[in-house]
C-alpha cells in the first residue's frame, strides 16, 4: 500500500508539493486553515470588479506547466496565458515616461532616447545580469543551500568562484550607481529589490540579476487572472485524488523519538510519518512545534517587506496605462528608510498600479477598470493601521494626481482593502511579511530556513519563507527542493 503524506496549507507551494508526492506514490492530504486553496493567489469580486488579492506578476510559467507534465497531463487542459509585449509603464512627477518593451534591443533604443544612457552601457549591464542569472540559477534557486552535496559541482564551483564581481559586497544601488549615470535609470533597476521585499540600499548587487527574469525570460497573463494558477493546480490535485480539508487549521506536529507522527486539528490526530509545512516558517515552530528546540536565528531574521493594497473599481478607463504601472516616489531612498528603520509609510510613496481588465475585459463593467494600487509597507509591528490607511490614500490619490494629472477620488465607485495585518490573518504570514526573511545582506539567502529538518525526521517545509525565497517562481521551486528529499512511497 502507499504510505500517506500530509502537507500544511494549500498555498501555491503546497500545491506543488502536494502534486510532487501524488507523482512519488503518496497518498497525500492537504490541511487548510481557509476555505479556498491558493493561499496568497486569491481573489474576490466586488460590485463586477474582480481583483486577485496577491501576487501579481507572472513569470517562468513553465515552472507551473512541469507540475502538468509530471503527471502527463497537458497543461493547456487547464490553463494558458500569453506573454506581455511590453514589461511595465514607468511615470514621474516631472512628466518623465518610459514604457519598457519586452523586446530586449528595443528597450535598449528606447532606454537611450528616454534617460541619455549609451547603448553599450545598457547592453552590458543586462548582458552581466544574464550571466549573473546563468551562474548562480543552480546554486541559489534550484538545489539546497544546505547540503554539502550542493557544493560538490562543477557548476556550484565556478558560480562561487565568480561570485565577488557580481556585486555581492555592493549595495544593488551602488552597483546600479556605477552602470547608470541618469538617476531615474538608476531608480528603475533599484525598483527589483522590492521583488524580495527589500531595500535597493541594502540588499546585495547580485540582486541585479532579477530583472532577467522579467526583460529575458518574459512577463505573463495567465488567461482568468492571477487566480487561475492556483486554481488550475487545485483542479489538478484533485484530479489525482489529492484529499483536502478546508477550514481545518493544523494545531501541532505531533513528534515521537525525533521523527514525525502525525497531525492534530481541533477536529482529529491523523498519523503520517512525512509531513511538509508550506506555513511560514515562524508560525510553523512557535504554533505547531512549541516543544521542540527552535532556530532562533532564523526565526529572529529580519523580515521582508509587506504592502497595503487599495482594489479600486473605476467608473472610467485609461489608454496609457498598461496591466503594470509604476508611479515613482521623488525620494526613493526617504521611502525605504521609512518602511525597514521608521516602521512606517513615507509621504511620497512608489505606487504600484495593476489593470487586470486591460487583459481580461470581463474583470470589470464595461468602460470601466479593475485597479490593484500597492505600496510597499513594513510588517505589522503594532502601528495603527486604521491611521496608516486613511493617510496612504490621501496621498496616494495626491501622487496619482501629480504623476498622471488625474483625480480619481470621483471615479472610484468600490473598495476593497487588505493590510499587513490582515494579510498576516489570512495567510500566517510573519508581521504580515510577504517573502519572508529580507534579503538585506549578503549572507541572507544562506540563512533562509533549509527545506527540511535537521532534527525531526520526516519534516520538510516549502514556501516564500524558506529556501530559495518568495514570489509565484520560487515558491514552485522551493516545492521540487523539499519533495526531491522525500523517498519514493
Amino acid at each position: 500500500m502507499p504510505k500517506n503524506a500530509i502537507v500544511i496549507g494549500a498555498g501555491i507551494a503546497g500545491l506543488a508539493a502536494a502534486i510532487r508526492l501524488k507523482a512519488k506514490g503518496y497518498d497525500v492530504t492537504v490541511f487548510e486553515a481557509n476555505d479556498y486553496a491558493g493561499g496568497k493567489l486569491h481573489s474576490e469580486t466586488s460590485n463586477g470588479f474582480r481583483f486577485d488579492m496577491g501576487p501579481s506578476l507572472f513569470t517562468m510559467p513553465w515552472l507551473v506547466d512541469d507540475l502538468f507534465k509530471l503527471h502527463q497531463k497537458n497543461p493547456k487542459d487547464y490553463f494558458t496565458y500569453h506573454r506581455k509585449q511590453t514589461v511595465c509603464n514607468y511615470f514621474w512627477e516631472d512628466g518623465t515616461s518610459f514604457s519598457a518593451p519586452a523586446d530586449s534591443e528595443q528597450f535598449i533604443t528606447d532606454a537611450v532616447s528616454c534617460f541619455g544612457e549609451t547603448a553599450d552601457d545598457i547592453q552590458t549591464y543586462l548582458d552581466g545580469n544574464r550571466q549573473k542569472y546563468g551562474l548562480t540559477k543552480s546554486l541559489f534557486l534550484e538545489k539546497s543551500l544546505h547540503r554539502a552535496s550542493t557544493y560538490w559541482s562543477k557548476d556550484t564551483v565556478k558560480a562561487i568562484s565568480k561570485i565577488g564581481g557580481m556585486g555581492i559586497s555592493k549595495s544593488l544601488d551602488q552597483w546600479n550607481s556605477q552602470h547608470f549615470r541618469n538617476p531615474k535609470m538608476v531608480q528603475l533597476f533599484n525598483r527589483y529589490a522590492t521583488y524580495n521585499g527589500s531595500s535597493p540600499y541594502r540588499t546585495p548587487g547580485i540582486m541585479s540579476m532579477i530583472p532577467h527574469l522579467e526583460m529575458d525570460l518574459g512577463t505573463y497573463f495567465p488567461k482568468g487572472g492571477m487566480h487561475r494558477i492556483s486554481q488550475s493546480l487545485y483542479q489538478l490535485a484533485q484530479d489525482l485524488d489529492v484529499t483536502f480539508h478546508f477550514n481545518e487549521a493544523v494545531e501541532e506536529i505531533v513528534v515521537e523519538n525525533k521523527r514525525i507522527a502525525g497531525i492534530r486539528t481541533h477536529r482529529d490526530y491523523y498519523p503520517t510519518q512525512v509531513a511538509v509545512s508550506n506555513m511560514d516558517i515562524v508560525p510553523t515552530y512557535r504554533r505547531l512545534l512549541p516543544n521542540e528546540k527552535h532556530p532562533e536565528k532564523t526565526l529572529q531574521q529580519e523580515r521582508s517587506s509587506s504592502a497595503l493594497i487599495f482594489y479600486w473599481g473605476i467608473n472610467h478607463t485609461f489608454d496609457h496605462l498598461d496591466l503594470h504601472n509604476i508611479l515613482f516616489s521623488e525620494d526613493y531612498q526617504q521611502e525605504f528608510d521609512h518602511i525597514f528603520n521608521k516602521k512606517t509609510l513615507y509621504k511620497d510613496p512608489t505606487v504600484y498600479i495593476n489593470i487586470t481588465s486591460k487583459e481580461e475585459t470581463s474583470d470589470a463593467p464595461p468602460k470601466m477598470e479593475n485597479w490593484f494600487v500597492m505600496v510597499n509597507a513594513p510588517g505589522n509591528h503594532g502601528q495603527s493601521w486604521e491611521e496608516l490607511q486613511a493617510s496612504a490614500r490621501e496621498h496616494i490619490l495626491q501622487k496619482i494626481h501629480r504623476t498622471l494629472g488625474v483625480d480619481l477620488k470621483p471615479m472610484i465607485v468600490t473598495e476593497l482593502v487588505l493590510d499587513p495585518v490582515g494579510i498576516e490573518e489570512r495567510t500566517h504570514s510573519h508581521l504580515g511579511a510577504l517573502y519572508g526573511a529580507a534579503s538585506n545582506t549578503k549572507f541572507s539567502a544562506f540563512l533562509r530556513h533549509p527545506n527540511f529538518s535537521r532534527k525531526l525526521k520526516g519534516l520538510y517545509f516549502c514556501g516564500g519563507s524558506v529556501h530559495p525565497g518568495g514570489g509565484i517562481p520560487l515558491c514552485l521551486l522551493s516545492a521540487k527542493i523539499a519533495t526531491d528529499f522525500i523517498p519514493e512511497s
